[in-house]
Parts: structure tokens; sequence; C-alpha cells
């Protein structure tokens, strides 16, 4: 398994889908925003829809910073436009608004080094800085489904280390107190708990 965090993101081309529309893209055209790449499985299967409603009920607070959320998984864009149209009762994925990146073959989820032995993508996250930098990765077995509150306050969490230049604490979140990188200052957080 490879650490990306504090490399360059793999670039990729690949043609995406938002709502009906396919669209070629590629990681370096976000240069300059926040990059949200999940990986999942397979469309059409059961833990993943749950996660690609929670990104889309999520979709809102991470487009107010700055970021952008793109969806990823084996399949072609034929079948998540397919996946796309299927009402939320049925199993689908009806009213995803972020792009859904087709990866056939897998060579997408093979440079993030997502693809397991199946073929299929493990259900990878990576926070890319606008650098292009990966800044933050989890990894979850198939059947394991995601925090998309907790991918959330990952971002907040590099957007005040960026902002402040202070370093954020465990389970800190907007508005809690963060650390200035120094002895000192650890001290007293830890006294003040």
């Amino acid at each position: 398994m490879s650490v990306l965090v504090g490399k360059k993101a793999p670039n990729f081309k690949s043609t995406a889908v938002f709502k009906e529309t396919f669209k070629e893209i590629s990681l370096e055209d976000y240069l300059g925003k926040y990059v949200m790449l999940f990986f999942y499985p397979l469309d059409f299967t059961f833990v993943c829809p749950t996660e690609l409603h929670a990104f889309q009920e999520k979709l809102t607070e991470f487009e107010s910073l700055g970021a952008v959320v793109l969806g990823c998984s084996v399949d072609s864009h034929f079948s998540h436009r397919a996946w796309l149209a299927t009402p939320k009762g049925k199993g689908g994925i009806q009213g995803v608004e972020y792009g859904l990146i087709a990866d056939i073959g897998g060579k997408i989820a093979k440079d993030y080094d997502v693809l397991s032995d199946e073929n299929i993508a493990y259900r990878g996250l990576f926070l890319i800085d606008q650098q292009g930098v990966v800044r933050h990765q989890l990894v979850n077995d198939l059947p394991l489904g995601r925090s998309v509150s907790e991918a959330l306050r990952m971002l907040e969490a590099l957007q005040h280390v960026e902002k402040c230049g202070e370093v954020c604490p465990a389970d800190w979140n907007t508005g809690k107190a963060a650390i200035n990188p120094t002895l000192e200052s650890v001290s007293q957080y830890l006294g003040a708990k």
C-alpha cells in the first residue's frame, strides 16, 4: 500500500458524468481548488449508494469551502449515467450532482494503490490541496462505509492549518482550540483538558 500523503496526486484523464452529461476531465483541471476524490467498488451495489448520497447531502458544505467532490469506480460512464437515472427507492443515486469518473480497467485506482485483487476499488479517499498534493488519505475495506462528516472535518482542519499556522489536535472541529507547534502550546492545551 502506497502512502501518497505529501506527494503530488497522480494525474488522470477520463470521462466523468455530471448528472446526465459526459465530460472529459483531468485532475489538472482542478488545480487551485481542493479535491475530495473518493473511490468506491461498483455501481449498482449496496454500501456504495449510501456513501454517494452522503457526499451529495454535504456537497454544499464542500463547495462552500472551495472543494470539488469526485467519485470514481471501475465502471463505465454509461453505467454511471444509468445508475444516476435510477431512483433512490430502487437503490439508485438519482440526485447526485458531483462528477463520477469512469475507470474501466482500473488504471486510476491502481495509480492511487486502491485496486483490489478482484480489480475493483477499495473505498479510498484522498484530500488533494490546491497545488495538487495529497494531504489526507483513508482506505476502507469493501464492506466498510466511510464517514463523510470526517472527510469534511479533515478539509476544515487542513484549511485551518493553512490559514492560521496552528496544528489541529485529536477530534478538532471548527471553532475549537488548536495548538501552536510549540511545546508550551501543547502543554497549555493538555493542561486545560
